[in-house]
Protein backbone atom coordinates (compact mmCIF):
# COMPACT_ATOMS: atom_id res chain seq x y z
CA UNK A 1 0.00 0.00 0.00
CA UNK A 2 2.76 2.37 1.36
CA UNK A 3 4.13 2.00 -2.46
CA UNK A 4 1.07 2.67 -4.24
CA UNK A 5 0.53 5.66 -2.48
CA UNK A 6 3.85 7.17 -3.47
CA UNK A 7 3.79 5.91 -6.92
CA UNK A 8 0.27 8.17 -7.07
CA UNK A 9 1.80 10.57 -4.75
CA UNK A 10 4.83 10.97 -7.45
CA UNK A 11 2.71 12.52 -10.34
CA UNK A 12 -0.33 13.70 -8.03
CA UNK A 13 0.98 14.84 -4.68
CA UNK A 14 -1.65 16.95 -3.15
CA UNK A 15 -4.22 13.31 -3.13
CA UNK A 16 -5.42 12.84 0.27
CA UNK A 17 -5.07 9.01 2.15
CA UNK A 18 -8.03 8.37 4.63
CA UNK A 19 -7.40 4.79 6.20
CA UNK A 20 -5.71 2.90 8.27
CA UNK A 21 -2.53 1.23 7.06
CA UNK A 22 -1.37 -0.42 10.93
CA UNK A 23 -4.55 -2.10 11.62
CA UNK A 24 -4.95 -5.88 11.15
CA UNK A 25 -6.24 -5.76 8.41
CA UNK A 26 -5.50 -2.42 6.64
CA UNK A 27 -6.90 -0.27 3.88
CA UNK A 28 -6.81 3.49 2.88
CA UNK A 29 -8.59 5.13 0.10
CA UNK A 30 -7.07 7.79 -1.86
CA UNK A 31 -9.00 10.92 -3.48
CA UNK A 32 -8.10 13.99 -5.24
CA UNK A 33 -9.51 17.15 -5.41
CA UNK A 34 -11.88 17.58 -7.18
CA UNK A 35 -15.23 19.43 -6.51
CA UNK A 36 -16.36 18.03 -2.80
CA UNK A 37 -19.83 16.93 -4.36
CA UNK A 38 -18.85 15.59 -7.26
CA UNK A 39 -19.54 11.68 -8.14
CA UNK A 40 -16.31 10.00 -7.63
CA UNK A 41 -14.99 6.68 -10.31
CA UNK A 42 -13.95 4.50 -7.60
CA UNK A 43 -11.37 1.69 -8.45
CA UNK A 44 -11.21 -0.67 -5.74
CA UNK A 45 -7.95 -3.32 -5.53
CA UNK A 46 -6.74 -5.66 -3.02
CA UNK A 47 -2.91 -6.07 -2.80
CA UNK A 48 -3.19 -9.63 -0.88
CA UNK A 49 -2.50 -13.11 -2.67
CA UNK A 50 -2.91 -16.27 -1.56
CA UNK A 51 -0.19 -18.42 -1.13
CA UNK A 52 2.28 -20.07 -2.84
CA UNK A 53 1.70 -23.55 -1.84
CA UNK A 54 4.89 -26.13 -2.67
CA UNK A 55 7.64 -23.33 -4.40
CA UNK A 56 9.42 -26.51 -6.30
CA UNK A 57 6.03 -26.95 -8.40
CA UNK A 58 6.63 -23.61 -10.05
CA UNK A 59 8.62 -23.16 -12.82
CA UNK A 60 10.42 -19.81 -12.12
CA UNK A 61 10.57 -18.18 -8.24
CA UNK A 62 6.54 -17.60 -7.39
CA UNK A 63 7.92 -14.11 -5.87
CA UNK A 64 10.70 -12.93 -7.95
CA UNK A 65 8.46 -10.72 -10.21
CA UNK A 66 10.19 -11.42 -13.10
CA UNK A 67 9.62 -10.40 -17.13
CA UNK A 68 10.05 -13.11 -19.79
CA UNK A 69 8.73 -13.59 -23.04
CA UNK A 70 6.40 -10.95 -22.65
CA UNK A 71 5.09 -11.78 -19.55
CA UNK A 72 5.14 -10.71 -15.29
CA UNK A 73 5.92 -14.04 -13.48
CA UNK A 74 4.88 -14.61 -10.35
CA UNK A 75 2.21 -15.38 -7.47
CA UNK A 76 -0.09 -12.20 -7.24
CA UNK A 77 0.78 -10.94 -10.85
CA UNK A 78 -2.60 -11.42 -12.25
CA UNK A 79 -4.58 -11.40 -8.80
CA UNK A 80 -4.80 -8.52 -8.61
CA UNK A 81 -1.39 -6.77 -9.04
CA UNK A 82 -2.02 -6.04 -12.97
CA UNK A 83 -5.04 -4.78 -11.99
CA UNK A 84 -3.77 -2.75 -9.24
CA UNK A 85 -1.41 -1.33 -11.36
CA UNK A 86 -3.52 -0.03 -14.10
CA UNK A 87 -5.38 1.56 -11.44
CA UNK A 88 -2.55 3.34 -9.86
CA UNK A 89 -1.83 4.33 -13.24
CA UNK A 90 -5.03 5.95 -14.40
CA UNK A 91 -4.88 7.72 -11.09
CA UNK A 92 -1.71 8.88 -11.66
CA UNK A 93 -2.03 10.04 -15.01
CA UNK A 94 -5.65 11.50 -14.47
CA UNK A 95 -6.84 14.99 -15.14
CA UNK A 96 -6.64 17.16 -11.68
CA UNK A 97 -10.82 17.95 -11.73
CA UNK A 98 -11.51 14.70 -12.58
CA UNK A 99 -13.24 13.35 -9.25
CA UNK A 100 -11.48 9.90 -8.87
CA UNK A 101 -10.84 7.65 -5.66
CA UNK A 102 -8.74 4.53 -5.02
CA UNK A 103 -9.45 1.83 -2.51
CA UNK A 104 -6.86 -0.37 -1.55
CA UNK A 105 -7.85 -2.76 0.59
CA UNK A 106 -6.34 -6.26 2.54
CA UNK A 107 -7.31 -9.82 3.33
CA UNK A 108 -9.60 -10.07 0.33
CA UNK A 109 -9.03 -13.68 0.31
CA UNK A 110 -10.25 -14.59 3.17
CA UNK A 111 -13.46 -12.81 3.01
CA UNK A 112 -12.71 -9.29 2.07
CA UNK A 113 -11.81 -7.92 5.78
CA UNK A 114 -10.01 -4.80 4.59
CA UNK A 115 -12.79 -3.33 2.56
CA UNK A 116 -15.01 -4.69 5.48
CA UNK A 117 -13.07 -2.14 7.73
CA UNK A 118 -13.29 1.08 4.56
CA UNK A 119 -17.15 0.79 4.65
CA UNK A 120 -17.82 4.06 6.81
CA UNK A 121 -15.19 5.80 5.32
CA UNK A 122 -16.62 5.25 1.59
CA UNK A 123 -20.10 6.44 2.89
CA UNK A 124 -18.47 9.81 3.73
CA UNK A 125 -18.08 10.33 -0.16
CA UNK A 126 -19.98 10.58 -3.28
CA UNK A 127 -19.46 7.70 -5.82
CA UNK A 128 -21.32 7.39 -9.25
CA UNK A 129 -19.35 4.14 -10.20
CA UNK A 130 -16.98 1.43 -9.16
CA UNK A 131 -14.36 -0.90 -11.43
CA UNK A 132 -12.73 -3.90 -9.57
CA UNK A 133 -10.11 -4.83 -11.61
CA UNK A 134 -10.11 -8.40 -10.92
CA UNK A 135 -8.86 -10.68 -13.99
CA UNK A 136 -11.38 -10.53 -16.75
CA UNK A 137 -9.25 -10.62 -19.52
CA UNK A 138 -10.09 -6.90 -20.28
CA UNK A 139 -14.24 -7.60 -20.80
CA UNK A 140 -16.36 -5.91 -18.45
CA UNK A 141 -18.77 -7.84 -16.60
CA UNK A 142 -21.41 -6.75 -14.14
CA UNK A 143 -20.98 -8.69 -11.16
CA UNK A 144 -20.58 -11.99 -9.12
CA UNK A 145 -22.77 -14.33 -6.87
CA UNK A 146 -22.25 -13.96 -2.75
CA UNK A 147 -20.56 -16.11 -0.94
CA UNK A 148 -21.90 -18.08 2.68
CA UNK A 149 -19.15 -20.25 4.20
CA UNK A 150 -20.54 -22.01 6.88
CA UNK A 151 -19.20 -24.70 9.66
CA UNK A 152 -21.27 -26.49 10.65
CA UNK A 153 -21.16 -29.10 13.78
CA UNK A 154 -23.03 -31.85 15.05
CA UNK A 155 -22.20 -33.35 18.97
CA UNK A 156 -22.44 -36.88 19.34
CA UNK A 157 -21.72 -39.73 22.53
CA UNK A 158 -18.43 -41.26 22.74
CA UNK A 159 -17.89 -44.89 23.14
CA UNK A 160 -15.37 -47.72 22.74
CA UNK A 161 -15.44 -48.66 19.00
CA UNK A 162 -16.33 -52.60 19.85
CA UNK A 163 -19.80 -51.41 21.50
CA UNK A 164 -21.06 -48.58 19.38
CA UNK A 165 -24.17 -49.05 20.42
CA UNK A 166 -23.02 -47.32 23.53
CA UNK A 167 -22.56 -43.86 21.87
CA UNK A 168 -24.08 -41.55 19.12
CA UNK A 169 -21.91 -41.31 15.85
CA UNK A 170 -21.23 -38.02 15.07
CA UNK A 171 -19.96 -38.01 11.68
CA UNK A 172 -22.51 -40.45 10.99
CA UNK A 173 -25.25 -37.38 12.20
CA UNK A 174 -23.45 -35.23 10.12
CA UNK A 175 -23.32 -37.53 6.62
CA UNK A 176 -27.09 -37.71 7.19
CA UNK A 177 -27.65 -33.58 6.82
CA UNK A 178 -24.92 -33.42 4.27
CA UNK A 179 -26.96 -36.04 2.64
CA UNK A 180 -30.18 -34.28 2.51
CA UNK A 181 -28.64 -31.26 1.89
CA UNK A 182 -27.88 -32.57 -1.96
CA UNK A 183 -31.40 -32.73 -2.95
CA UNK A 184 -33.15 -30.48 -0.01
CA UNK A 185 -31.12 -27.19 0.49
CA UNK A 186 -33.19 -24.19 -0.94
CA UNK A 187 -30.86 -23.26 -3.48
CA UNK A 188 -32.17 -20.06 -5.10
CA UNK A 189 -32.26 -18.27 -8.57
CA UNK A 190 -31.49 -15.44 -10.40
CA UNK A 191 -31.96 -14.16 -13.95
CA UNK A 192 -28.64 -13.32 -14.64
CA UNK A 193 -26.52 -14.61 -11.85
CA UNK A 194 -28.42 -18.14 -11.80
CA UNK A 195 -28.68 -20.63 -9.36
CA UNK A 196 -26.75 -20.42 -6.04
CA UNK A 197 -24.46 -23.37 -5.86
CA UNK A 198 -22.96 -25.13 -2.22
CA UNK A 199 -19.41 -27.62 -1.85
CA UNK A 200 -18.97 -29.17 1.06
CA UNK A 201 -14.80 -28.22 1.47
CA UNK A 202 -14.07 -29.41 4.58
CA UNK A 203 -14.61 -32.29 6.43
CA UNK A 204 -13.43 -33.27 10.28
CA UNK A 205 -14.80 -35.97 12.63
CA UNK A 206 -12.83 -38.49 14.86
CA UNK A 207 -9.64 -39.10 17.00
CA UNK A 208 -8.94 -43.09 16.57
CA UNK A 209 -10.40 -45.83 15.06
CA UNK A 210 -11.54 -47.18 17.75
CA UNK A 211 -13.93 -44.26 19.48
CA UNK A 212 -17.25 -44.09 18.49
CA UNK A 213 -16.78 -39.93 17.33
CA UNK A 214 -18.25 -37.44 19.79
CA UNK A 215 -17.86 -34.44 17.66
CA UNK A 216 -17.74 -33.78 13.27
CA UNK A 217 -17.91 -30.94 11.44
CA UNK A 218 -18.04 -29.56 8.31
CA UNK A 219 -17.06 -26.37 6.28
CA UNK A 220 -19.72 -25.25 2.86
CA UNK A 221 -19.16 -23.10 0.86
CA UNK A 222 -22.06 -21.72 -0.83
CA UNK A 223 -22.02 -19.27 -4.06
CA UNK A 224 -25.30 -17.24 -3.63
CA UNK A 225 -28.01 -14.88 -5.51
CA UNK A 226 -30.35 -15.05 -3.06
CA UNK A 227 -31.63 -15.12 0.48
CA UNK A 228 -28.64 -16.11 2.53
CA UNK A 229 -30.77 -16.37 5.64
CA UNK A 230 -32.95 -18.79 3.50
CA UNK A 231 -29.78 -21.25 3.67
CA UNK A 232 -28.99 -20.36 7.20
CA UNK A 233 -32.44 -21.43 8.26
CA UNK A 234 -32.28 -25.05 6.44
CA UNK A 235 -28.97 -25.81 8.28
CA UNK A 236 -29.96 -24.09 11.78
CA UNK A 237 -33.21 -26.36 11.59
CA UNK A 238 -31.75 -30.07 10.76
CA UNK A 239 -32.06 -32.08 14.19
CA UNK A 240 -28.27 -33.56 13.92
CA UNK A 241 -26.95 -29.94 13.75
CA UNK A 242 -25.85 -28.81 17.11
CA UNK A 243 -23.96 -25.38 16.20
CA UNK A 244 -23.56 -23.14 13.25
CA UNK A 245 -20.37 -20.54 12.37
CA UNK A 246 -20.59 -18.28 9.46
CA UNK A 247 -17.11 -17.66 8.35
CA UNK A 248 -17.98 -15.27 5.03
CA UNK A 249 -21.05 -13.88 4.55
CA UNK A 250 -20.97 -11.73 1.83
CA UNK A 251 -24.09 -10.88 -0.90
CA UNK A 252 -24.12 -10.92 -4.56
CA UNK A 253 -23.49 -7.93 -6.75
CA UNK A 254 -25.16 -7.02 -9.93
CA UNK A 255 -25.43 -3.88 -12.28
CA UNK A 256 -28.11 -3.69 -14.69
CA UNK A 257 -27.16 -4.14 -18.37
CA UNK A 258 -29.49 -0.62 -18.76
CA UNK A 259 -27.02 1.42 -16.88
CA UNK A 260 -26.35 4.27 -18.95
CA UNK A 261 -22.56 4.79 -17.94
CA UNK A 262 -21.75 1.33 -19.05
CA UNK A 263 -22.20 2.60 -23.15
CA UNK A 264 -19.72 5.14 -22.13
CA UNK A 265 -16.93 1.98 -21.37
CA UNK A 266 -14.23 1.15 -24.34
CA UNK A 267 -14.40 -2.50 -23.55
CA UNK A 268 -16.79 -5.81 -24.50
CA UNK A 269 -19.71 -6.12 -22.08
CA UNK A 270 -20.27 -9.24 -20.98
CA UNK A 271 -23.73 -10.43 -19.35
CA UNK A 272 -21.90 -13.25 -17.15
CA UNK A 273 -21.24 -13.15 -13.74
CA UNK A 274 -17.78 -13.66 -12.96
CA UNK A 275 -17.58 -16.85 -10.79
CA UNK A 276 -15.62 -15.55 -7.84
CA UNK A 277 -16.17 -12.46 -5.29
CA UNK A 278 -14.73 -9.24 -4.77
CA UNK A 279 -14.34 -6.72 -2.24
CA UNK A 280 -17.78 -5.35 -4.61
CA UNK A 281 -19.77 -6.79 -1.80
CA UNK A 282 -19.04 -4.64 0.84
CA UNK A 283 -18.45 -1.73 -0.94
CA UNK A 284 -22.16 -2.73 -2.61
CA UNK A 285 -23.15 -2.22 0.74
CA UNK A 286 -21.79 1.01 1.52
CA UNK A 287 -23.06 2.17 -1.48
CA UNK A 288 -26.00 1.16 -2.53
CA UNK A 289 -27.32 1.75 -6.09
CA UNK A 290 -24.00 2.62 -7.30
CA UNK A 291 -23.12 0.90 -10.57
CA UNK A 292 -20.22 -1.93 -9.75
CA UNK A 293 -18.15 -3.86 -12.02
CA UNK A 294 -15.29 -6.50 -12.60
CA UNK A 295 -13.00 -5.75 -15.26
CA UNK A 296 -8.79 -5.76 -15.39
CA UNK A 297 -6.16 -7.51 -17.09
CA UNK A 298 -5.28 -11.31 -16.97
CA UNK A 299 -7.00 -14.74 -17.59
CA UNK A 300 -9.12 -15.76 -14.13
CA UNK A 301 -7.94 -19.09 -14.90
CA UNK A 302 -4.90 -18.09 -13.78
CA UNK A 303 -5.73 -16.64 -10.28
CA UNK A 304 -4.79 -18.78 -7.55
CA UNK A 305 -2.78 -21.27 -9.95
CA UNK A 306 0.86 -22.62 -10.30
CA UNK A 307 3.02 -20.67 -12.75
CA UNK A 308 0.43 -17.72 -12.43
CA UNK A 309 1.38 -15.16 -14.91
CA UNK A 310 -0.07 -11.97 -16.90
CA UNK A 311 0.93 -11.01 -20.47
CA UNK A 312 2.28 -7.45 -20.62
CA UNK A 313 -0.13 -6.63 -23.55
CA UNK A 314 -2.82 -7.24 -21.25
CA UNK A 315 -1.71 -5.10 -18.43
CA UNK A 316 -0.96 -2.24 -21.04
CA UNK A 317 -4.63 -2.69 -22.74
CA UNK A 318 -6.07 -2.12 -19.19
CA UNK A 319 -4.02 0.71 -18.43
CA UNK A 320 -5.56 2.17 -21.69
CA UNK A 321 -8.59 1.06 -21.51
CA UNK A 322 -8.87 2.80 -17.61
CA UNK A 323 -7.23 6.00 -18.59
CA UNK A 324 -10.23 6.00 -21.24
CA UNK A 325 -13.00 5.60 -18.81
CA UNK A 326 -11.26 8.57 -16.83
CA UNK A 327 -11.42 10.71 -19.77
CA UNK A 328 -15.10 9.90 -20.44
CA UNK A 329 -15.46 10.78 -16.36
CA UNK A 330 -14.02 13.61 -16.50
CA UNK A 331 -15.97 15.02 -19.87
CA UNK A 332 -19.12 13.66 -18.20
CA UNK A 333 -18.94 15.47 -14.54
Amino acid sequence: MDICISEARRTRPMLRVHGDLDSAHPWALLTNDARPHANRLLFACHVDTVPVGVPSDWEFDPLGGDIDNGHLLGRGSVDMKAGLVAAVAALADASDDTPLALLLTSDEEVGSLGAERAVPALSEHRFGAVIIPEATSNTVHLGHRGALWLEIVARGVAAHGSTPHLGVNAIHQLLDVLQRARTELPLATHPDLRQSTWNLGQLNGGTVPNIVPAAASAIVDHRTVGDQEQLLHWWASQPEIDEIHTLIDLPAVWTPSETPWLETLPAVVSHDAVSYFTDGSYIAQALPGVPIVVWGPGHPTAMHAVDERVAISDLELATAHFGSAVDSWGHDS
